[in-house]
């Protein structure tokens, strides 16, 4: 495999993506699963976030018990969820950008299974995709670092990350020799505020 000269890694939601009023399909789903009696367990989100389940086994998955027509609108609400999830402005012009001066993009992001099709959607010509709920991993652990660079066929070295979590997307990434940084596009306490300056910056360097 020719690895790649440099390469850029992206988180999904909060960076490349924003969801819109936040429906908590899942949440509901688990609360619904209190209301009949199961108890909430440490590794919930790990089940939904490391496994490729659709909604329906996701609820079998963990033992939630569901009515047909329960399921029916909570199914209803992810979907909607999905569809009106946008791409930020910023992260379009960033990933053309650095794919014009042929850098190679990726995204990494831990997410359920239903939520890759918002990501394929809105940026449908990446290099490589590393989904937590498809690989099996999720960040901040440092094989899915590791991985997401094989995948694009780059040098950790040479790659750089950005997304809006300090741990996940900062940190994580430095375990794997990853130049890390943090976004915070509300209070610029990050070290961009917006991913077209990081684009730049990268091409810069």
């Amino acid at each position: 495999m020719i690895l790649a000269s440099r390469a850029v890694i992206f988180d999904a939601f909060g960076t490349l993506l924003k969801i819109q009023g936040g429906r908590h399909p899942y949440r509901s789903l688990l609360k619904l699963g209190q209301r009949n009696g199961r108890r909430p367990r440490p590794n919930d989100a790990h089940v939904l976030m490391q496994e490729p389940l659709t909604f329906s086994q996701a609820a079998t998955r963990l033992g939630i018990r569901v009515t047909r027509n329960e399921l029916a609108d909570l199914e209803q609400l992810l979907a909607d969820e999905v569809a009106e999830i946008e791409p930020f402005e910023d992260g379009l012009e960033a990933v053309a950008l650095l794919k014009q001066q042929g850098i190679r993009v990726g995204v990494c992001s831990n997410l359920a299974f239903p939520y890759r099709e918002a990501i394929l959607r809105h940026y449908p010509n990446l290099d490589t995709y590393a989904f937590s709920c498809e690989l099996g991993v999720i960040k901040p652990t440092t094989e899915i670092y590791r991985t997401t660079c094989e995948l694009l066929g780059a040098r950790p070295a040479l790659t750089q990350m950005i997304g809006d979590s300090q741990p996940c997307d900062k940190d994580g990434p430095s375990s794997a020799g990853i130049k890390g940084h943090l976004l915070d596009r509300v209070d610029d306490a990050g070290d961009y505020a917006d991913l077209l300056s990081f684009a730049q910056d990268v091409l810069r360097g």
